[in-house]
């Protein structure tokens, strides 16, 4: 459909270019019908002159050729005729079909041959056969060689032709057939009721439809069924059959009670003795499919919007998502033209020069593409990375969702779970292409969104990924959940640090914790002479080894108004330096305005992901660029990596609550009596914390000169007397206050003495 779109374009360039030679198609339409009446009239008057004679020369030369070729002559004009089609609009189907074209050659000829057996009395066959002349050259000598040789070469043109359903067809003869048991005499026929509602050959395929109906036994050895998620298994037939049912057939008695051999998936256990969750944990992939014939439909109105507005443009890749379709557009050219003479007189438009399209030309038309293809709003990404072409990327008309288990069974995600343990599957790309993350090389995120955008089942298919490949003493997590409703579903994991935080005077002191563990750890490792967590544990056995530690927080907004400057100062400095200690950040805000995600914080956080927002200024604040305004919801995500330049549309992963509540008590099971790592009460403050108190201003001994000179001072008349500026005046003036204060308050607090 493609092409056929760009010789419509083509087309219309050149009708466009002939639009100014007005006078030379007003002169030419009148001269080509003149000239095919005049052929008309010529044949007319040639046929009345000379038509007898014609005629009479006619079966001379048909007569001639029926002994030259015989019946043969029909597969010649048939042949002639394939061959003129050709010829007419092109060679393309020889080229896509020549075994047809070549096997139909050979089967001819051997058909010819065959006709020269045939040799009809009383006609003027009987001495030349059906086959003629030609048809006896192929078969050579009337005998069994030479119909030997004639059914051999339309044989193998048949093989030509049609060389799978032939392959099929042997096959289905040489294999060979199990019998039918058979009930001994005196015994009631283990058969029960013949199924007549069904044909087992209008459902199944050839193989199965030779597989005999089953017999009903009682005495029959259960045979145990395999799972139906072992990734060897190879996938049910009815998969690729839909609309259709199969056939119920119940199970045949076996011979002798030999026990079926029945695939099970064996648990994965560590070192340290815990069991891995398997894949079967999480339910299968339900993705719907498109329909390409919209697609399609899409890409012509595209082509056709952009063409209307004066754009040339062509969609020259479809890239079907989850969520959206990117359409690939490559832009067309602004061409040029001018007026030449030739040596006729005639006018014609002759190209001068070209240049490209710009891509803002394409991009200003959004609004007007969304108009169009009757979308709410789509995207323009100009250009792909690494592609010539501008991305066009439209809301599908029914949305799907990504499971997390059909992201973790990916390529992808597999070669990068052998190089790392902390990989994250994210979800799929606008061309349903698997996207995942290695958090060791982030080494921290930050997500935000709106309410009900998807960011906390974000947050939930993250640990859940983290939960299926790491066990206890690999990974432990610090949650940190100050809705109180969200993050508690994974309370009785027993990869957590501390008890779910859900206060956020707590949440601070998690913080203070994990700084202290920071400084712990680098300490450690100046011991061991390691440069990061993996060399440290790399000979050590899991009891000795260091855990990752990810702290997991559901709304940084409530921490921020709780202690801004200890929570942005802490966030900073662990973001700074604890990734070589294995300490890492995920954060995640619905607000992501200046006041929460602060420049201090979007600086150290350099992989960012961002769901639907609600303005442009919101969207820059997180990922430094517009778009994540224009996003669905539901999933529908901007991924920032730390090294790429511009955000990637993803969908993202979707767990459900029964995936996480199976994941969650295949853990607890698994549940040991441990201390907590973490002690939040244990926690001190910063004022314990061995600060020093502030050093006195040099300037504070001459404002008590001043102030025992004067009755009456203000930090207007220090920062005139000092020279200073009225910020350090003022300070300067409060601790006078404070000073003046603390000798009153001894006097007040000392009891009354005595009269003697």
């Amino acid at each position: 459909m493609a092409k056929k779109r760009t010789v419509n374009r083509s087309s219309t360039t050149a009708r466009a270019a002939e639009r100014p030679s007005g006078n030379k198609a007003s002169v030419g339409v009148p001269l080509r019908v003149a000239m095919r009446l005049i052929l008309v009239i010529a044949v007319v008057v040639l046929a009345v002159l000379f038509g007898p004679r014609l005629l009479a020369l006619g079966a001379s030369v048909w007569t001639q050729l029926l002994i030259a070729f015989g019946l043969g002559l029909i597969l010649l004009i048939v042949a002639l005729a394939v061959l003129v089609k050709l010829i007419w609009s092109g060679f393309g189907p020889l080229a896509r079909h020549w075994n047809v074209f070549l096997g139909g050659l050979a089967f001819g000829v051997g058909i010819w041959g065959l006709l020269a057996l045939l040799r009809p009395s009383g006609t003027i066959f009987w001495n030349v056969t059906l086959g003629g002349h030609v048809g006896q050259a192929i078969l050579g000598t009337p005998g069994a060689w030479g119909i030997a040789r004639a059914v051999a070469i339309a044989v193998l043109g048949l093989i030509i032709m049609f060389p799978q359903p032939l392959l099929q067809m042997w096959r289905g003869l040489v294999r060979p057939r199990p019998r039918k048991s058979v009930a001994p005499r005196g015994e009631p026929s283990a058969y029960g009721r013949v199924m007549t509602g069904v044909s087992s050959s209008s459902v199944l395929p050839d193989e199965e439809a030779a597989q005999p109906e089953r017999p009903r036994t009682a005495s029959a050895p259960e045979v145990m069924k395999a799972p139906d998620s072992l990734p060897d298994l190879a996938p049910e037939k009815r998969t690729f059959r839909l609309g259709r049912k199969e056939p119920q057939t119940v199970p045949a008695p076996s011979p002798a009670p030999v026990p079926a051999i029945v695939p099970v998936r064996e648990p994965v256990v560590t070192m340290g003795g815990w069991q891995i969750p398997p894949v079967d944990v999480l339910e299968k992939p339900k993705e719907i499919e498109l329909n390409r014939e919209e697609m399609d439909k899409r890409a012509r109105l595209i082509e056709e919007a952009l063409e209307s507005y004066g754009v040339e443009g062509k969609v020259v890749q479809i890239n079907t998502g989850p969520t959206v379709t990117q359409f690939g557009v490559e832009p067309g050219w602004v061409r040029r033209f001018r007026k030449v003479v030739d040596e006729k007189g005639e006018e014609r438009q002759e190209e001068v020069s070209r240049t490209r399209i710009r891509v803002d030309r394409i991009t200003a038309l959004s609004n007007d593409l969304a108009l169009a293809l009757a979308a709410p709003s789509i995207r323009i990404e100009a250009p792909i990375p690494g592609k010539s072409m501008v991305g066009v990327e439209v809301p599908n008309s029914a949305f799907g969702s990504v499971s997390l288990r059909s992201v973790i069974e990916s390529t992808v995600f597999q070669k990068m779970q052998a190089k790392t343990k902390l990989a994250l599957a994210l979800g799929k790309g606008a061309g349903g292409e698997a996207v995942s993350g290695d958090l060791t090389k982030m080494p921290h995120l930050l997500i935000a969104g709106s309410t009900g955008s998807g960011k906390t089942v974000c947050l939930d298919s993250i640990i859940c990924c983290l939960l299926m490949h790491n066990s206890p003493d690999e990974l432990r997590l610090l949650l940190v959940d100050p809705k109180r409703v969200e993050l508690v579903a994974f309370a009785e994991i027993p990869h957590l640090a501390a008890p779910v935080v859900v206060e956020p005077d707590k949440a601070v002191k998690v913080l203070r914790w994990l700084n202290v563990e920071m400084d712990r750890r680098y300490r450690e490792f100046a011991k061991a002479k390691a440069r990061n967590i993996e060399s440290y544990n790399k000979d050590r056995t899991p009891g000795e080894a260091m855990p990752y530690l990810v702290l997991v927080v559901d709304e940084l907004a409530d921490l921020m108004m709780a202690a801004f400057d200890e929570v942005e100062h802490t966030l900073c400095r662990l973001a700074q330096l604890a990734r070589a200690t294995g300490i890492h950040l995920i954060v995640a805000t619905q607000r992501p305005s200046v006041d929460v995600v602060t420049g201090l914080i979007k600086a150290n956080f350099p992989t960012r992901i961002s769901f639907a927002v609600t303005s442009q200024v919101d969207s820059r604040t997180i990922l430094d660029t517009v778009g994540a305004e224009k996003l669905l919801g539901r999933g529908d995500m901007l991924y920032l990596p730390s090294e790429a330049g511009r955000p990637k549309r993803l969908q993202g992963t979707f767990v459900s609550d029964a995936e996480m509540e199976r994941l969650v008590q295949f853990w607890a099971g698994q549940r040991r009596q441990e201390k907590a790592i973490v002690d939040l009460d244990a926690v001190e403050g910063p004022e314990g914390a061995g600060q020093k108190a502030a050093a006195a201003d040099p300037m504070l001994a001459e404002a008590r000169k001043l102030a025992e000179e004067h009755t009456q001072i203000s930090a207007s008349f220090l920062q005139r007397r000092l020279r200073i500026g009225y910020p350090r005046a003022a300070r300067i003036m409060e601790q006078l206050e404070m000073e003046a204060a603390e000798p009153a308050a001894d006097e007040v607090e000392q009891p009354e003495q005595p009269e003697t």
